[in-house]
Parts: structure tokens; C-alpha cells; sequence
């Protein structure tokens, strides 16, 4: 996935989860932010970011936050893109999951399913798979954990999955790592107990819970390899 015009920042603040103020040539400008997360270990005062310029005249912030400097590391913080990512090495054979192994006939965007709307829908000759996607930008010490914040939600989603598993669709949870060189990653247990340990039981009722980073540069994020999950 590409970005265009981008811009080197300096990151001043975030009042709210949609905007921040960062300093781009001696100027403040207002920003959007792309991801609605606390991403407090990210978003330090002073910190390097860098920033997608818009061409639409008629929105009301004309730059988007999309990564963001924590020491060496470049970290792509734009949520939204992870489900293009995975919707894209889905579609170009690129990713291959596990236990899917027959042509795909269909692949879909959103589509709901109980109380729920996932990310992906796949069919195949014979069989039928939910993906949910969850992006990932927290790590410490090289290890990467979801969520940063608590999230019913998520919660919620897994729940239905583990349910369309017992009715026989295939089931995954993708953890899209928006950086590389991570050691695994493990659910924030500290964060979200109940999250942690849902996810537990949907890898025990044969929901796939698979993790993959990505190569991540200033105007760009492709998934990479697969990341051990520790659960």
C-alpha cells in the first residue's frame, strides 16, 4: 500500500482521538488522525511523524497522520489500512491461510454475520471463512500487544467467530504488526483481561489466531512475514 505526498512532522499534540497538532516548517497545523487507539507510547511531544498530504481542497485538515518514529523504529499507525493489506494478499495469492486450502471463489470486503460485520468473507469450492483484522501498534521491549485500550468490541467479534466456527465456517483473527524485527506477540492481558482471554479460548475452539508484521516505510506498509502468537 502507497501513500503519496508525504511530509516529515514534528508531533506536538493530540487533544482528542481524531486530531493533533504537529509542526511542519515552523508552522502548527491541525491533523487527522488515522487511528481512533491511545497510542500514548507513540504519540511523545516532539516526537518525528510523518504525514500524508490530502488532495482534497475541502477537507477540513489538509494533512493525515500516518507513521511515526519511536527510537530507530518506524511505526505505521494508519488503522485503516491493515484490512487492505490483507484484502490485497488475499486477492494476489500472496497470503495463504491456513486450512484453506482450495481456490478461493469468492473473496469479500464486510459481511455480517450474527450481531457482527467482519472484515473479510472468502469461499471456496467447498468451504466458507470469516476474518476479523486487528492492527497492531503496541510494542515494548520487541514484543507486540493488542489492545492498547480496552475493547468490547473486539470482544464482541471474536465471540460471533467462535460461534461461526461451530457452525462450520472456517475462522481467523489476523494481527496485522504495523512495523517489523518483533519477537511475538501476546494479548494485553494487563489492558483487556477478558479480551486476552477470549482470544484464548477462540485458538482453543479452532479459530485461527495468526499474527504477520510488515515492512514498513515512510510513503509505504506491505505485510511481511508470520510472527509467533503466544497466548
Amino acid at each position: 500500500m502507497k501513500y503519496n505526498k508525504m511530509v516529515k512532522a514534528k508531533f506536538i499534540e493530540r487533544p482528542n482521538r481524531f486530531v493533533a497538532y504537529c509542526e511542519i516548517d515552523g508552522e502548527i497545523e491541525k491533523i487527522h488522525v488515522k487511528n481512533t487507539g491511545r497510542c500514548k507510547e507513540l504519540l511523545v511531544p516532539g516526537c518525528e511523524v510523518y504525514l500524508e498530504e490530502s488532495n482534497n481542497p475541502n477537507r477540513q485538515t489538509k494533512y493525515s497522520l500516518i507513521a511515526v518514529k519511536k527510537g530507530e523504529r518506524l511505526i505505521n499507525m494508519d488503522s485503516q489500512v491493515t484490512n487492505k493489506m490483507v484484502y490485497e494478499s488475499l486477492k494476489d495469492k500472496l497470503l495463504v491461510l491456513p486450512g484453506f486450502d482450495e481456490e478461493m471463489t469468492l473473496i469479500k470486503p464486510e459481511k455480517t454475520y450474527g450481531n457482527s460485520r467482519f472484515d473479510i468473507y472468502l469461499e471456496g469450492e467447498t468451504k466458507k471463512a470469516f476474518i476479523e483484522i486487528k492492527g497492531c501498534t503496541l510494542e515494548i521491549d520487541n514484543v507486540v500487544k493488542f489492545p492498547d485500550a480496552k475493547t468490547e468490541r473486539g470482544v464482541k467479534h471474536v465471540k460471533e467467530l467462535i460461534k461461526a466456527r461451530e457452525e462450520g465456517y472456517l475462522a481467523y483473527i489476523i494481527l496485522v504488526i504495523q512495523m517489523d524485527d518483533v519477537l511475538y506477540f501476546t494479548p494485553n492481558v494487563d489492558m483487556h483481561k477478558e479480551f486476552a482471554d477470549v482470544l484464548k479460548e477462540a485458538d482453543e475452539k479452532g479459530v485461527k489466531v495468526l499474527a504477520y508484521d510488515s515492512i514498513v516505510e515512510v510513503d509505504s506498509i506491505k505485510l511481511n512475514k508470520p510472527v509467533k502468537v503466544v497466548l
